[in-house]
């Protein structure tokens, strides 16, 4: 009779399981291995049929998380719009002013942030399962405009964002950099121009915290509902903050006031503190400083480059180790004696990348801004023969230091062009480096990519025709 119960009972268990969403299952109780029969005394909760409640927790950080999965929504599904190489350099991290460092770094963008590698993003992608990843630059609320203070180089754009993070990015191709600027100012004007938006929340509140004392009579009314070791280490921490910003002001204003006390460059430069620099300064300039019509370090490195680089493939194309064609830089401005011939200048690609510099950086390119518009006219004649006769004409009319520059410098490529089977650089190649460094106008109008396409053609037409232009007898 008493085994007939349980069995009654038993049934009846079974049958309310099947009646009530909220019962419990019930498990079979003969087992074989250790592991059912641990089995046996858990259960599962069933509030409607597939779904499993979850546990609640009572724990703070726990709810904490749940409140911030409902405050800041799930990111939206990334789509890369463009990637691809192009020199990078970060100047500010949260307002923090850098040293600028260019590198050269594989770019991805998507349709909500940049991210900079510092290979192709195929070899990245293996780089970031051992733990490497990469810089991500979210464009929500970001500026993006030209510059020309915050580098020496061409076609240099900044890109500012809402957490004070700021990017110089530049290429020396002007249609490359053309097409990414528009590609990033596309995905910014399409995302929401406040930076209040659901991504950025978090973030911005942390920056707020640790910066503004404004917040500090708010935070110290919820500071009082707190436990008080809790109490005393956040109170700790706003007012470091608050005296951290009283500190910068002070610094700002001792700063101030030694800029307006101190000496003019005219001055510093009689003292003999300052030198005149040879890099960033007018070529005509240069030349009297040194009673010459063509720069001595110009005339050095062509030296070099025919001594040791005449066969060395890419020579100009293949760009040298920027840290040392900076060091070379600090040598010449300073007018220490310079020997290229020096083992650690053996690279002859720091060589012809600080010549290209030099060109670079003239604040008046070879070609005078005054007469980039008629090298233009003069390229755009259909008659080959009018067309080397008027830039004939016009390479008369320049100025000394500018006309016997040229002619050494476009002499030295005709010499790089008759080794093209061993360095493989033709006049097509050599053009396409030097047109944009030597030509430019003075004011770029949104043409950059035509100017670009006659820049090259006059450089390659003043060495294809350098014995007509320059009024060389031919051997």
């Amino acid at each position: 009779m008493k085994r007939s119960t349980n069995s009654d009972t038993s049934m009846e268990t079974v049958n309310s399981t099947h009646q009530g969403t909220g019962a419990v299952q019930m498990r079979i109780k003969n087992s074989n291995s250790h592991h059912d029969r641990l089995s046996q005394t858990k259960s599962m909760i069933l509030t409607d049929v597939g779904k499993v409640t979850e546990p609640i927790s009572r724990h703070r950080r726990n709810h904490s998380q749940h409140v911030l999965k409902d405050i800041i929504p799930p990111l939206e599904q990334l789509m890369v719009e463009k990637e691809g190489y192009l020199q990078k350099a970060k100047i500010a991290d949260g307002g923090k002013k850098l040293r600028k460092n260019w590198s050269t770094s594989w770019i991805v963008l998507s349709n909500k942030k940049i991210e900079f590698y510092k290979e192709s993003k195929q070899q990245a992608l293996s780089s970031m399962k051992t733990g490497h990843k990469p810089e991500s630059v979210d464009l929500c609320g970001a500026h993006i405009e030209w510059t020309k203070e915050k580098s020496s180089r061409k076609n240099v754009f900044q890109i500012t964002t809402v957490s004070g993070n700021e990017f110089l990015l530049q290429s020396d191709i002007d249609f490359i950099i053309l097409d990414w600027f528009q590609a990033i100012k596309n995905t910014i004007d399409r995302l929401p121009k406040d930076p209040s938006c659901p991504s950025r929340k978090l973030e911005l509140f942390k920056i707020q915290r640790s910066s503004s004392t404004e917040l500090l009579s708010h935070y110290e009314s919820e500071i009082k509902e707190q436990k008080p070791e809790h109490r005393k280490s956040l109170m700790f921490r706003l007012h470091h903050s608050a005296s951290d910003t009283s500190d910068k002001n002070r610094v700002k204003s001792r700063l101030k006031k030694f800029i307006t006390r101190r000496p003019s460059l005219k001055t510093l430069q009689e003292k003999g503190l300052i030198k005149d620099q040879i890099f960033g300064s007018h070529l005509h300039t240069v030349c009297e400083r040194e009673n010459s019509t063509v720069p001595r370090f110009v005339k050095q490195c062509i030296e070099a480059v025919e001594k040791r680089g005449l066969d060395v493939d890419g020579i100009y194309r293949v760009s040298g180790n920027l840290a040392t064609i900076q060091k070379l830089r600090f040598i010449v401005n300073q007018e220490e004696k310079l020997n290229l011939d020096d083992s650690q200048w053996e690279d002859i690609h720091v060589v012809t990348g600080a010549l290209k510099m030099f060109f670079r950086e003239l604040p008046e390119p070879l070609f005078p801004y005054s007469f980039f518009e008629r090298f233009v006219e003069a390229i755009k004649k259909q008659d080959n023969n009018e067309r080397i006769e008027t830039i004939k004409c016009l390479v008369q009319k320049l100025p000394p230091p500018n006309r016997d520059t040229m002619k050494v410098l476009f002499g030295h490529l005709t010499k790089i062009v008759s080794r093209a089977s061993e360095n493989l650089m033709s006049t097509q190649s050599l053009g396409i480096v030097f047109g944009p460094t030597l030509l430019r106008a003075e004011h770029e109008a949104g043409n950059m990519a035509v100017h670009m396409v006659y820049q090259n053609q006059i450089a390659e037409l003043m060495l294809s025709s350098y014995s007509e232009i320059f009024g060389l007898a031919e051997d």
